[in-house]
């Protein structure tokens, strides 16, 4: 049983936001700080990503840990209602894997962040990121290496 009345859980469900939460604002900061430019949201890619940087066919998803089944705390089931929220939330990590395998296909590298991670999570995109720009001046300086036995 419910502790809150029908017009309360709704109230308060409707407050849940799927876009531009606070775990997405810090990872956006984050890469718009290494001078990525970024998109939000791209519906016309599967699944939606929460990030996509376009030039480098990145997209970046930033899940919340209880509406995608991570397995933490926070990702716990609630104890009413366990079998619509089992349903729930087993269609969803379905529907996510399927995001992720059809961006593959379409050649982009998926990053999935989790939000009860978020810290540990952003070094390691750190990292990633740091290693793509370290590869792109790599190619940059071979081409203009090039350019002056080409005239």
């Amino acid at each position: 049983m419910d502790t809150f009345s029908a017009a309360e859980r709704s109230n308060i469900m409707r407050r849940v936001k799927s876009r531009n939460t606070r775990p997405e604002r810090i990872v956006g900061l984050m890469v718009r700080s290494f001078g990525y430019r970024q998109h939000r949201n791209r519906e016309d890619l599967p699944g939606c990503p929460d990030i996509v940087l376009p030039g480098k066919r990145i997209a970046i998803f930033v899940h919340g840990c209880f509406w995608h089944g991570h397995h933490c705390a926070r990702g716990r089931l609630p104890t009413s209602n366990i079998e619509f929220w089992t349903t729930k939330i087993s269609m969803n990590i379905s529907r996510d894997r399927a995001a992720r395998t059809a961006l593959r296909r379409l050649g982009f590298t998926v990053k999935t962040l989790w939000a009860c991670s978020l810290n540990s999570s952003l070094s390691r995109l750190i990292r990633e990121l740091q290693r793509v720009r370290r590869n792109r001046r790599r190619v940059r300086r071979r081409s203009t290496e090039f350019a002056k036995y080409r005239e």
